[in-house]
């Protein structure tokens, strides 16, 4: 297909800006002025950010010779490191720091230690062999399994923020409008990674079906059931390959699995072990032990239970006093309810929604539903079940269970039942700007790859002016867009009458990130209804459509105007990349209390960056070349360098109080500027201070006479670009306007890239 490009006229000024995206963190004070907030945005939850987490003292269990595992996760964490004799001398006093115990010390005491004092992970590299010590494997908290690959510090940041609950994705994706999980059915993981990029796109989980690996013996057989240590090694493989959340499964015999029935213990050892390997979702088959199923449920830590039960019996009815008993045992330890049967005839469709709705109705409180049908004549339900819908690909070796479909095949069905309406979606640029959208390509792949029916093309609006926005936006079929550049929020709405009366003349949704930096790259659609639920996002997708080459004509066609049933947030998307470039290698808590330098050359480039920052809660920020908006500077510490001797200050004091993480928003031809300040805060750290490497993050674009990236890894930072910022928001920008997930390392193959 052909991207076009076409131009309408415009209006008044807008500010360039650098944009940011736009959801309220929960869980966190964002210290917002809501006398400012639009009235549609208040009570409306918008999303979740990084968080606190677990404030135990982290305690590592290392192998013989890897001492250095240690140094590691202090420096993912952002903090200094010591290691200690053994449990019983880890004090208060260790706060603050990493603590590394030998694996032959903690054997001897890590059952007695103070379980409200610490957290102990036990870290073991496969290459010293297999399994773990299974002592410590049972006693510790949590277990790393870790081989030293490209993929290894990547997972180690996930892992780490993840069992100490500093993310958490189950409450943002419960909030989609639908979720999917992909099952990879291979015997061996390795198979699945040559593909595993295109596997899961418009996946938003990955099963591992654990009871259907094989793992070879020596005599050339497989063992009946894969043992703990293979199973590990393969969810160590996956979670380094894959970015998105794991869901451990070992399904029964009777329920088309393999594993057998004979001895429930064996289903809690392995999945209270995939709870320690730190598994995002953990498959609890409903018919296991009561008590089995409610110590799980106890000790899952950051992991959810998904309660399963699946009938092949042709026999089970949903209109039934079995399916609401069933339901009543499943939720008592679940956070998602999983129910899947055989039927014999189409109506028991229609059936199973009315129990949907049933349950929904009486018990407004119950986890997600996650409701099928299997076979073929079950395919429609899979078209109306929107929480955690299995789906399969044409690359899988087998499908995980009967009439499964591809995440394009369930489109296309919705498309034809008149569920996802054929949209225009479209990347409004600049003249100035449009060369330098690598984006619209990309968007042309993942529609062909996701079956939508979307029209996608890329538009012009004059550097100057919102009209040709508001013509953009007021069509029957306007299905989103992205703005690249983002437009400043008060040019966007300023004598835009289409923006100004709509909703009734409550004008668009914004969210709250959006008011608060004040700038716009992401618009999006939904249906106006009275039944939307009040944890929906703000930025609820719209229904996906064919893209195409937009003719004069078909936009003539399409342009009735916008159906008064629909409703526009505006919204932003490149904050969300900043903050997950930062915390792509460093856990959230690093960022916590410690100080950044920002330079930019105005407050619309900066304001993106200090809103991540912000998110981050970092203690203090300087800045350079900008004044930092008032209401985005509420609730933090924000010093100009306005002289050198304040820079000189800056670099004076302790480590704690230095700059540990720098961004630069200012041109390529600025490159200079930068290089000579990350030389001024480069290599400062003292033989007291933390071991991590500081941070620089460059958000230019574009040729340069030297690169600050080579400045900044050779005085002692880490180094990130704009690339890696536009592979992580356009991986947002798509969620937000077509409600589906595609993989950032996707994002950065398709662009040419590799995921490194």
């Amino acid at each position: 297909m052909t991207t076009a490009v076409q131009q309408v006229g415009g209006g008044p000024t807008p500010v360039r800006p650098l944009s940011v995206n736009g959801a309220a963190l929960a869980g966190m004070d964002m210290d917002i002025d809501r006398r400012s907030l639009s009235p549609a945005t208040n009570g409306v939850k918008f999303g979740s950010g990084p968080k606190r987490g677990d404030t135990r003292i982290v305690v590592i269990v290392y192998g013989q010779g890897q001492e250095n595992i240690v140094s590691i996760f202090a420096d993912v964490l952002g903090k200094p490191y010591r290691v200690a004799a053994n449990f019983e001398s880890i004090t208060s006093a260790d706060q603050d720091v990493v603590v590394g115990v030998a694996a032959e010390k903690a054997q001897e005491d890590v059952s007695s230690r103070a379980k409200n004092l610490v957290v102990a992970i036990n870290a073991h590299c496969v290459n010293l062999g297999m399994p773990p010590d299974v002592k410590l494997s049972a006693e510790c908290d949590y277990e790393f399994l870790y081989s030293e690959t490209h993929f290894f510090r990547r997972d180690l940041t996930r892992f780490t923020s993840f069992v100490l609950g500093q993310i958490n994705h189950h409450e943002a994706l419960m909030a989609k409008p639908r979720t999917y999980f992909i099952s990879t059915t291979f015997p061996d993981v390795h198979a699945a990674l040559p593909n595993i990029d295109i596997l899961t796109v418009g996946a938003d989980a990955v099963e591992l079906r654990v009871d259907l690996l094989k793992e070879p013996l020596s005599d050339g057989t497989f063992a009946p059931i894969p043992s703990l240590s293979y199973i590990g090694e393969q969810v160590m493989l996956l979670r380094q390959r894959t970015e998105l959340p794991l869901i451990f499964t070992t399904r029964c015999t009777k329920e088309n699995g393999r594993f057998p029935m004979d001895n429930p213990d064996i289903y809690y050892e392995y999945l209270y072990r995939a709870i320690q390997w730190g598994v995002e979702y953990i498959d609890v088959e409903v018919w296991l032990p009561e008590e089995i199923r409610q110590r799980l449920y106890e000790q899952r830590g950051s992991s959810r239970i998904m309660s399963a039960f699946h009938d092949f019996s042709f026999t089970f009815k949903w209109p039934s006093i079995q399916a609401q008993s069933i339901f009543l045992e499943s939720r008592k330890y679940a956070d998602i309810v999983k129910m899947i049967a055989f039927i014999n005839e189409h109506n028991e469709n229609f059936e199973l929604e009315y129990f949907r709705s049933k349950i929904r109705a009486e018990y407004p409180d119950a986890p997600p539903l996650s409701l099928i049908n299997m076979g073929e004549t079950g395919q429609f339900s899979r078209t109306l079940n929107k929480v955690f819908t299995p789906i399969t690909h044409p690359l899988l070796p087998i499908i995980a269970a009967p009439g499964q479909m591809s995440a394009a095949e369930i489109n296309a069905a919705l498309s034809l039942l008149g569920q996802l309406p054929k949209k225009n979606i479209y990347g409004i640029s600049t003249p100035a700007s449009r060369i330098a959208t690598p984006q619209a390509p990309f968007y042309e792949k993942c529609f062909n790859e996701l079956g939508l029916p979307h029209q996608f093309a890329v538009v012009e609006r004059p550097s100057r002016g919102s009209g040709a926005v508001e013509a953009w936006c007021n069509q029957k079929a306007f299905g989103g867009a992205y703005l690249s550049p983002p437009m400043a929020f008060s040019s966007l709405m300023h004598n835009n009458t289409f923006f100004s009366r709509h909703r009734n003349g409550a004008g668009p949704i914004v969210t709250e990130a959006a008011r608060l930096i004040g700038m716009v790259d992401t618009i999006v659609v939904r249906p106006s209804s009275n039944s939307t639920p009040e944890s929906a996002p703000a930025s609820i997708p719209s229904s996906p459509s064919r893209h195409g080459e937009m003719s004069p004509r078909g936009l003539a066609n399409s342009n009735a105007g916008l159906p008064p049933s629909s409703s526009l947030i505006l919204d932003n998307a490149t904050w969300r990349g900043i903050l997950s470039t930062l915390t792509r290698d460093l856990a959230p808590s690093a960022y916590l209390g410690r100080t950044a330098l920002v330079l930019a050359s105005s407050s619309d480039d900066a304001v993106s960056v200090i809103f991540a920052l912000k998110a981050l809660q970092v203690g203090k920020v300087y800045t350079v070349g900008f004044k930092t908006p008032l209401a985005l500077s509420r609730g933090m510490v924000i010093e100009p360098f306005n002289s050198l001797e304040s820079l000189q200050r800056a670099r004076m004091v302790g480590d704690e109080a230095s700059p540990f993480v720098i961004v630069s928003a200012l041109g390529p031809e600025k490159s200079n500027i930068v290089g000579m300040l990350l030389r001024v805060f480069g290599g400062t750290r003292g033989p007291s201070a933390s071991n991590t490497r500081k941070i620089f993050l460059d958000l230019a674009d574009g040729p340069r006479k030297g690169d600050p990236g080579i400045v900044a890894e050779q005085s002692g930072f880490a180094a990130y670009g704009v690339a890696d910022v536009a592979a992580f928001t356009t991986v947002e920008t798509l969620r937000l306007l077509v409600g589906q997930n595609v993989p950032y390392s996707f994002v950065r193959l398709a662009s040419g890239r590799g995921v490194f």
